[in-house]
């Protein structure tokens, strides 16, 4: 039987596993097909189990083999639909933290560069060079200074269609409330716009937004963008100035994203969470979001 457990900072690694219905048939076979790998004790509930309509369970874990967890991880966890991690030390919910995210389709659904570009009737050939800079098959600098090229002309009165319809990332709100109740910082860093950027900062309350800026002339796009571009380098010192900024621990540093260029901000971070990411960030991120919503982050944090 799962018994309720709170987890204490500086035990062994654990595994975690969350899912809307998780059954103990699912627990069988995911521990069975890891057994390769590791080796778990008893489960124990997650403080968090149920709250935001997920079961979430536990496991100390002792690795058994070299190499592979984290592909193993993937597999398992396309297999039975269920979010699953091994971590350790994690951060502390409880004590004061950083949370960085990307913006687009991590906080909000939608690439809007992709959107804006659809109203220039060249959405098709943006995605498709969207798509290859998120994969890492293009440098991501170069990459937005051809897209942007595209939008030329584009009324910005339309962008604000795009902004009132943005999608919200399912749970993106609770998590963001979770934290807030316990002193945390939670802030933006994208490679997409202010326009967007700024206006999810205020609507979600959080404490910081660093974006592009696009620049207009006449009340329509250039084509160009202004001052620095917001790159992976720019996103990794982000964490890094916000951190010292705030004056918050490294052990207490998380970056979440989905993208390629989200990878180095991600190392930076003492947690790097991929958020229904491409296949190479799963496999380079601490932990996966695949199948929750971002609430899932709070299950992999020590409370």
């Amino acid at each position: 039987m799962v018994q309720p457990r709170v987890e204490e900072k500086g035990s062994m690694p654990r595994i975690v596993v969350a899912a809307q219905a998780l059954t103990l048939h699912q627990l069988e076979g995911i521990f069975t097909a890891l057994q390769s790998w590791c080796v778990a004790g008893p489960l124990v509930k997650h403080p968090f189990s149920e709250r935001f309509g997920d079961t979430v369970v536990s496991a100390p874990v002792r690795q058994t083999r070299k190499g592979g967890l984290q592909q193993a991880l993937g597999s398992v966890a396309e297999t039975y639909h269920a979010d699953i991690a091994v971590v350790n030390d994690s951060p502390l919910l409880t004590e004061p933290g950083l949370l960085v995210m990307d913006m687009d389709s991590t906080v909000i659904q939608i690439e809007c560069i992709d959107e804006i570009a659809k109203l220039a009737g060249l959405g098709e050939q943006v995605a498709a060079v969207t798509a290859q800079a998120m994969r890492g098959e293009l440098a991501f600098s170069e990459s937005l200074i051809s897209r942007v090229a595209c939008l030329k002309g584009v009324p910005v009165a339309q962008l604000e269609q795009i902004r009132n319809q943005i999608p919200l990332m399912p749970g993106v709100a609770t998590l963001i409330a979770v934290l807030k109740q316990h002193n945390w910082r939670v802030a933006i860093a994208s490679g997409g716009f202010t326009y967007f950027a700024d206006y999810l900062c205020l609507r979600l309350g959080l404490d910081e937004a660093r974006s592009n800026t696009l620049e207009v002339q006449d009340g329509n796009l250039t084509g160009r963008v202004l001052g620095n571009i917001v790159d992976a380098k720019v996103k990794a010192l982000t964490v890094q100035e916000l951190q010292q900024k705030w004056q918050i621990a490294d052990s207490q540093t998380i970056a979440m994203g989905d993208g390629a260029n989200d990878l180095l901000m991600m190392e930076t971070a003492r947690l790097g969470v991929a958020c229904h990411a491409k296949p190479i960030v799963n496999e380079k991120a601490d932990v996966a979001i695949r199948y929750t919503g971002l609430q899932g982050l709070l299950y992999y944090l020590n409370c």
